[in-house]
């Protein structure tokens, strides 16, 4: 059976991938191969993120592991690697590509909530408009084939965090939800669905894998 890294070091992002690519009830088809992680292939190294958009990033982090995977006695999976983050269009675009590092190092999720709130103090709300992003690359290193899918999500950002927020995703604690009105973190499971950015890219890119797996 053909094996899919999905190749992330964040628990939470790797949950949420492997829930949604193992739910039979979806309605696109699912990728019929075996899922792997890093975490079972005791992976713990990570590339530098040098690309200028998400994108570039993305498929950065894709043939970084494949090249693990190939110079090494491991198996040559196909991979799946993502990169995203938050854009504050009153800080010029700000943090982007440098979300995880806005701080100049690996931050930690109340590091960069606080940071984010500093850097938007005194700023009113109608300026704090923002939106979250995120590419998702499928990459086979046998062919060197890859395919990717954007989407974003509209809103703003608080003055304050929500009282929930989820480990890893410290940007979401923080982020308004245009279309809700509502803290991205305080959405049910109907409304998160709908404007989940990271699900919706990714229900594209699954059509896009099984179309390239049968070809």
């Amino acid at each position: 059976m053909n094996t899919l890294l999905i190749a992330t070091h964040n628990p939470s992002k790797l949950k949420e991938i492997s829930n949604y690519c193992k739910d039979r009830s979806r309605p696109v088809p699912t990728i019929h191969i075996e899922l792997l992680s890093l975490f079972d292939l005791n992976i713990t190294s990570q590339p530098e993120e040098t690309g200028k958009t998400f994108e570039e990033n993305s498929l950065l982090k894709a043939k970084y592991y494949a090249r693990l995977c190939t110079d090494s006695t491991m198996c040559c999976p196909y991979i799946l690697a993502d990169d995203g983050g938050l854009t504050i269009d009153i800080l010029n675009g700000e943090p982007g590509v440098k979300s995880n590092r806005w701080l100049g190092h690996e931050a930690k999720d109340q590091e960069l909530i606080d940071f984010t709130l500093k850097k938007l103090q005194g700023i009113p709300e109608e300026k704090r408009t923002a939106y979250l992003e995120t590419v998702i690359t499928f990459y086979d290193p046998a062919s060197r084939t890859s395919v990717s899918e954007t989407e974003k999500i509209k809103g703003r950002i608080a003055d304050k965090p929500s009282n929930k927020w989820t480990p890893g995703y410290p940007y979401r604690g923080l982020f308004i939800v245009e279309k809700f009105q509502k803290y991205y973190d305080d959405l049910n499971e109907k409304e998160h669905e709908q404007v989940n950015h990271r699900l919706l890219a990714l229900k594209r890119l699954i059509v896009k894998i099984n179309n390239y797996l049968i070809e």
